[in-house]
């Protein structure tokens, strides 16, 4: 048996690269063709730092976002292949059991799903950094409007609180501030501020027309100043919270993130959690891919490959709706994200149990 599976997953890998291999081309042309013209606009753009900083950055990607796609298409082209030779029938009249055969199957499956995980929780969001980063440098023009917050709050530790009226990301200023220090739930001391400004050269901020109230047992001291620089524990990236920023974070760094913002009191963090958990739910889809695309493709079918081929695109654009729709809904403040994002592997997951049924009879 050895022979056989390593017949098997020899043809189950190397059929997934070449899958990819055509995918990935595709989509680079598909993405010169839309931004040549932004490429053009910057004499000082070279070849080289367009291959480095972005395309070397658009493969890894979109190499991680094909997998499953490659996954499932590769399964249902040499397995339907596999029964078209009649090398199924034969297995199957040497009295190997369907459980057998799907054996090298898993354990492709099982060495693209570590190959996902490291990419998603480790390489993919470093190089989104700096795929983002030239993008917003060279190719998007537009600014971003979602840098301006409003009426926020956060908690920075168990007694220290702060309130912004409003904050400006792009030019690092922001109005009405106001940080509070609590002993319990007793007010210890105040400070306030008309104007706030982030100094990015020595990481602090100054504070204009400022106040500060301290209170004692029996007087409060009070001070005003025209300018004070001092240093709080955040920076104007922690006034952001969007999921854009989660998929350049590594997942320790992301983990963090999210600790210590439930820590401070952020509201609704969804959009970081289903970004965490997305990062683990879509590898795991291999196996179930690979489960239903087997079932589909290993019985001979009149009409060939094409027929399995056509199942199996119709049943992926389902579950790709199915992924983004519960995307949306778990980035929803007050919902379940870890429950919408396994939702479609549960669905689908289901799906492959009950083929998998059916195949073994």
């Amino acid at each position: 048996m050895k022979i056989l599976d390593w017949y098997i997953l020899k043809r189950y890998l190397v059929t997934f690269l070449f899958t990819l291999l055509i995918l990935i081309p595709i989509a680079i042309a598909i993405d010169i063709a839309e931004k040549i013209d932004n490429f053009l606009e910057h004499a000082n753009l070279g070849f080289l730092e367009i291959v480095n900083d972005y395309y070397l950055n658009f493969i890894i990607y979109y190499a991680n976002t094909f997998m499953p796609l490659a996954v499932f298409i590769a399964v249902i082209l040499f397995t339907s292949k596999l029964a078209n030779n009649t090398e199924i029938i034969a297995m199957s009249n040497a009295k190997i059991s369907f459980e057998r055969l799907m054996v090298p199957y898993f354990i492709g499956a099982t060495l693209i799903t570590i190959l996902a995980l490291l990419m998603n929780h480790f390489v993919v969001p470093s190089s989104s950094k700096i795929r983002k980063k030239f993008e917003q440098t060279y190719i998007k023009k537009q600014k971003i409007t979602d840098n301006y917050v409003q009426n926020f709050s956060l908690q920075l530790t168990d007694s220290t609180y702060i309130f912004i009226k409003n904050y400006n990301i792009n030019s690092n200023t922001g109005q009405n501030f106001t940080s509070e220090v609590y002993d319990g739930l007793e007010l210890k001391s105040k400070l306030m501020a008309e104007s706030i400004r982030w100094n990015t050269k020595d990481s602090t901020f100054t504070l204009n027309d400022f106040r500060k109230r301290i209170l004692h047992t029996k007087t409060d001291s009070i001070y005003k100043g025209n300018a004070l620089d001092t240093i709080f524990d955040f920076t104007p990236k922690d006034l952001i919270y969007k999921s854009a920023l989660a998929q350049e974070m590594p997942s320790g760094e992301l983990l963090s993130f999210i600790k210590l913002s439930e820590k401070r009191g952020v509201s609704n963090l969804n959009a970081y959690l289903v970004e965490f958990h997305k990062r683990t739910s879509l590898p795991v889809a291999t196996y179930i891919l690979t489960i239903i695309a087997v079932a589909l493709a290993f019985r001979k079918r009149r009409g060939g490959t094409g027929v399995n081929l056509a199942i199996g695109v119709g049943i992926m654009f389902i579950y790709v709706f199915f992924l983004k729709i519960s995307e949306v809904l778990g980035g929803v403040a007050g919902v379940n994200s870890l429950l919408y994002v396994w939702s479609p592997n549960i669905a689908f997951g289901i799906l492959a149990a009950y083929l998998y049924r059916n195949a073994r009879k």
